[in-house]
């Protein structure tokens, strides 16, 4: 069994001035990735599709574990029976695009809440009240101060930190990419992906498996912009500290505030911007 690639050679036309050449480039591979559910609930079993992201192939079973983690479908490691690809009934090779995640027996599931997110996420017309609304009845909680600081040093090294872990970026440049540092500034976890957010969901996936849950002293650092999601996913987790090398949304600061987090934006160029949380920003 091959795992799927994420880096794919295609042929291409070069052009330079009036010059042009035949070539071969790399891009980053973006697949689809079915979420499966599968379990028992009032003595009735089910394995019912849950989603279906877009994707860069690679660390699946975290990915599909940062995903129903942020999203409050699984609570502990302890929910979780095991993770697995599916196998197509009439094909030998294994399904790399639909991985199946099976519950413990017993394990508390709520179909609708879960139906009434995916339906706010996904929804052209659902206001930022309503989004936020969700994840308060998700059980994400307010952080507290627990007095954990982040100098300003580290900070700046943090976009430097990343970009040398990025090697789909490296040879593609057209990735995202999530890492989890520590205090200090040392990184923890690095994942890339054709989404942002899948790529969160992945680092975070990895530390729920890990059981390494939760990560109260760390920071999240993102390329690209942040959005609402990834502050959310981000609130799951308690992660105090959001960083990005782009700009947040609106409705990203209204949930850091809200959820007392701290969110920085612009972090480039030994500069970068406060939108939320300013007091976890020591004077070091």
């Amino acid at each position: 069994m091959t795992p799927r690639r994420n880096l794919a050679k295609v042929a291409i036309q070069k052009i330079k001035g009036s010059a042009t050449t035949k070539e071969k480039d790399l891009v980053a591979v973006e697949e689809p990735l079915e979420i499966r559910l599968a379990g028992e609930t009032a003595g009735k079993k089910f394995d019912r599709s849950l989603a279906v992201t877009m994707r860069t192939p690679g660390d699946d079973y975290e990915l599909a574990a940062g995903f129903l983690f942020t999203e409050g479908v699984l609570r502990a490691p302890e929910d979780l029976r095991e993770i697995t690809y599916c196998v197509g009934a009439h094909k030998l090779e294994q399904q790399y695009n639909v991985v199946r995640v099976r519950l413990r027996p017993g394990t508390a599931f709520d179909a609708e809440r879960l139906q009434r997110n995916f339906y706010t996420s996904s929804s052209c017309g659902v206001c930022g009240k309503a989004s936020l609304e969700s994840i308060r009845t998700s059980g994400a909680e307010r952080l507290p101060d627990n007095g954990f600081t982040v100098a300003p040093a580290v900070i700046h090294k943090l976009s430097e930190e990343l970009r040398k872990r990025q090697s789909v970026f490296e040879k593609t440049g057209g990735i995202h990419a999530a890492a989890l540092f520590d205090a200090a500034g040392a990184l923890l976890a690095q994942r890339e992906d054709v989404g942002r957010h899948n790529a969160v969901d992945k680092v975070i996936g990895e530390m729920f498996l890990a059981q390494k849950l939760p990560l109260n002293r760390h920071i999240l650092f993102v390329s690209g912009r942040t959005s609402f999601e990834i502050m959310q996913k981000a609130v799951m987790a308690s992660i105090p500290v959001v960083a990005s090398v782009g700009a947040p949304s609106s409705l990203a600061v209204e949930l850091a505030r809200e959820f007392n987090q701290t969110l920085l934006g612009f972090v480039r160029d030994g500069r970068f911007n406060v939108y939320a949380g300013e007091s976890r920003i020591s004077g070091e």
